[in-house]
């Protein structure tokens, strides 16, 4: 479980920031603060996994609090000159979010960075070579993109990823999982497939006495990770 504090002085952005972020799986809202003071206070006794940061605070920058701290961080903030988008970068914020952003937009990056997350958990030994680092950095950018793929739905991918999770250790056909959804078994061989692509789920092949091979899915993880998309909208400064 990844545990998120939302920082934003607008308390009801931070509601909407909240209800994003909830409806992805895997990511839960530890706590909410609206001023700097509150965000320090939090960060150093509840030790959130990732912070979502508004630049704009009643009592200090945004960019003073992350340039304090070492945890994950995504910037949501209306703020776009090129200089404190730099200052962001140089502090280590690992994405930039300009307000108003869209619930789509949001979650996709949530899910990259879940994706990331568990692409840095895979070493044995503790160290990477040149390739897996990269692969964690595109990994972590994924979700950079502003419209969903044509052909492509957010909440179908959502429903599937869900179903697969529901139950993590049972390898499960799209037939099983289209009859729960009530959608076409080729639609849900379609989205299984783009789980197992990104990592996030495991193939294996049932062999019958006659025809062809069965595909079997198993979710792999992390805990969340599906393109889930809560629905249209987003928060404005």
């Amino acid at each position: 479980m990844i545990r998120v504090l939302v920082v934003e002085d607008d308390f009801r952005v931070a509601k909407v920031h909240v209800s994003y972020t909830d409806r992805v799986p895997g990511f839960r809202v530890i706590g909410t603060a609206l001023t700097a003071a509150d965000a320090r206070r939090m960060l150093a006794h509840e030790q959130p996994d990732l912070m979502l940061l508004d630049t704009y605070l009643p009592d200090d920058s945004g960019l003073a609090v992350l340039a304090e701290t070492d945890v994950d961080t995504i910037m949501l903030t209306a703020m776009s000159d090129a200089a404190a988008v730099r200052k962001a970068f140089a502090h280590g914020a690992l994405n930039y979010l300009l307000k108003p952003f869209t619930a789509e937009q949001l979650v996709d990056r949530l899910t990259a960075y879940s994706r990331y997350r568990a692409a840095l958990a895979v070493s044995a030994n503790g160290t990477f070579n040149q390739e897996e680092i990269d692969r964690c950095r595109r990994h972590l950018h994924s979700g950079d993109r502003t419209v969903t793929p044509k052909g492509h739905s957010s909440v179908t991918a959502r429903l599937v990823a869900e179903r697969l999770q529901a139950l993590p250790h049972t390898a499960r056909t799209a037939a099983e999982i289209a009859a729960e959804l009530g959608i076409a078994r080729a639609t849900t061989q379609r989205y299984l497939a783009v789980l197992e692509q990104d990592g996030l789920a495991l193939m294996s092949l049932r062999y019958g006495a006659t025809g062809r091979p069965e595909h079997l899915y198993r979710w792999k993880g992390p805990a969340g990770g599906d393109d889930a998309v809560p629905g249209p909208g987003g928060p404005g400064r």
